[in-house]
Formats: structure tokens, sequence, C-alpha cells
């Protein structure tokens, strides 16, 4: 499932055409998270994807992977610059997934505070999502989340446009959501807290299936916890703001220093 988008030509190095240092920082960025998220085991083959918006007067521009390279093989140069119309603005040998282009340009057209969007079929990923409860309040992480995760049920493989409007309408102003029977997605005002979302609500889904493997009676934690919890990711403009400053300050250049000592080169 791809599309062949316009003005695709011949493979280009990012020092091959206008770059801003702003979009070599957000190419960075991106290729970091696809590597990382390799790391950890979030891939699945060359399926699901991550975007990020660049700078541009419209903000109408954004990043997405090539379709047929692994998440552990992309680089900053690589990355595809494409717009919400679905012209490609760069030189590049490969495809755009079309499933991506639908989901990545309708959460970042749709919701001009995102800025990255990424989108996993993780194993545990799907398998919360295939439950009619979804994420349950079962440990510390899932609490804080619990309240603060949309859902968005499944229309088939996103290949069509008209999936877009629901997408937005599902998410609504929160940053994490289960697709039903298809995976997890999160978003960002950067890549940072995007990436850390996602990694946030991968955690609380693995836990969850461990939890339910053991076929032991389960503890329900106290209400007033749980709503305390839940104001950690809530929506609150404060929260927002310093959960992305977090990301950004203190989890995202450690993330950065791990990945140049196990898999270097991804900002090339």
């Amino acid at each position: 499932m791809d599309i062949r988008m316009k003005g695709e030509r011949s493979r280009a190095s990012v020092a091959s055409f206008p770059t801003s240092a702003e979009e070599r920082t957000v190419r960075r960025d991106l290729a970091a998270a696809y590597r990382l998220f390799a790391h950890f085991g979030y891939d699945d083959l060359l399926a699901t994807h991550l975007s990020a918006r660049l700078p541009s007067p419209k903000g109408d521009t954004f990043l997405i992977n090539p379709l047929g390279l692994l998440f552990e093989e992309i680089t900053a140069s690589s990355l595809i610059k494409v717009n919400f119309a679905g012209e490609v603005l760069q030189e590049t040998p490969y495809h755009v997934n079309r499933a991506g282009f639908v989901i990545h340009s309708a959460v970042l057209e749709g919701c001009p505070n995102i800025n990255s969007v990424m989108h996993l079929h993780t194993l545990d990923g799907v398998a919360v999502s295939a439950l009619e409860e979804g994420l349950l309040p079962l440990n510390q992480t899932a609490i804080a989340l619990y309240r603060n995760v949309a859902r968005h049920e499944y229309e088939g493989a996103a290949t069509d446009e008209a999936e877009k409007e629901h997408l937005v309408r599902d998410l609504g102003d929160k940053r994490l959501m289960l697709l039903r029977n298809h995976g997890t997605l999160s978003a960002g005002e950067s890549v940072a807290e995007a990436f850390f979302n996602m990694y946030t609500l991968e955690g609380a889904c693995t836990t969850q299936v461990r939890t339910l493997s053991m076929g032991r009676p389960l503890h329900d934690a106290d209400q007033r916890a749980i709503e305390k919890m839940s104001l950690v990711f809530s929506n609150d403009p404060e929260n927002r703001a310093s959960m992305d400053q977090f990301t950004r300050e203190m989890v995202w250049p450690a993330m950065l220093r791990k990945l140049d000592r196990v898999n270097p080169g991804y900002a090339e």
C-alpha cells in the first residue's frame, strides 16, 4: 500500500537542496525517533510511520519515512518532505506509504498545535486496542494515561481520505489514541514529546498484557489516586507546556546520547 506522489526523482542528500537549521534539527530528531523505536522493538518490518511538521509559512509540509527502509536504517537525509496536497518536495527514489500519508496529513493539518505524529503496530499495543475496555488503570503509568487516551474505530487500511475527518474528530485535544483493532498513535508539539508519549503508552500496554496473562485477581487502585494521577497527562495548557519542556530538555537529550552509542549515523 504505497502512493507514488508528485516530484519523485533520484535520491539526494539533505545537502543537495536548501534546508534551514530548523529543518536539519527536525530531520535529525525524527530519524533518531525511528531508530530508537527499532531499538526498543517497536517496528513492524516496513509498516508503521512517524512524521514531523517542518517550519514553513503555511505549516503544510512534513517529513515521513521512505517506504522500503527499515526503521533502523532511517537517516535525516532519507526522510521524505511532502505537503498536505501529497506532493513530494525533494529528490527521492522511494514511495510514501499511502496509509501513512493519510493518517499523518490528517492530524497535522487538522491540529495546528501538533507538530509530530507517531503510529505503531506493536503486539501489545494492538492487543490492548482490541479489548473493549482498551487501556485499564492497572498500573501507575496506565493510571496517568487512563483518561487521556482517545479511541478511533477501525475503518480498514487507512487509505481513504474520508477517514481524515474521523481521525481528527476522535483525537480531539488528546495526545494519545488507540486505533481500534489496529495499533497506537501519539502526538506532540515536538518529536521529543510525541516519542515520550508513545513510549509511555506502549509501556502501559505491555504491563497490562502481562498483568492480565497471570490470571489472578486484580487489585483496583483507589479512585482518588486515579483522579490525581490522571492530571499528569491532562490537557491543561500549563501541564502540557511543562511536559513538553521535560521531554525536550531531559528525556530527548538522554535518548540521543543513547542512540549515539548503540546506532550512530542517524543525523547523516
